[in-house]
């Protein structure tokens, strides 16, 4: 039986955080988390096996790129969810998967298949 891609949950918005999880459950994923800041989020990442992230960019007064760093230095594929226009922490990114916000069930399933393309399928 194959196992399900982890995918973290970086969202301080609880309502938000409980409907990415939702989806991601829906789209055959298994969610991990949710983190609300960046020490949660660290906290999740160190020694678990995950496939991908959602980072909300905006974590209360911090932004997630120590996260995004970790990740990226990890291997580990993530997009990043914003209200505001693919600037600033995401142009620093290059060519990473952004999310805009409000969420969309549809482009949530394309940023996810996207970011999981080498993960086989359940």
């Amino acid at each position: 039986m194959p196992t399900l891609p982890r995918v973290l949950v970086v969202e301080d918005e609880p309502i938000i955080a409980l409907m990415v999880r939702e989806w991601l459950t829906e789209l055959g994923c298994e969610p991990v988390g949710p983190a609300s800041s960046v020490a949660n989020a660290i906290e999740l990442i160190n020694g678990a096996r995950l496939n991908g992230a959602i980072l909300d960019v905006s974590l209360g007064k911090d932004d997630c790129s120590p996260v995004a760093e970790m990740l990226r230095n990890e291997g580990i594929p993530f997009a990043l969810a914003t209200g505001h226009a693919a600037e600033g922490l995401a142009a620093s990114y290059g060519n990473i998967l952004t999310l805009a916000k409000p969420y969309d069930f549809e482009a949530m399933r394309g940023v996810v298949t996207k970011m999981l393309k080498g993960h086989a399928s359940p």
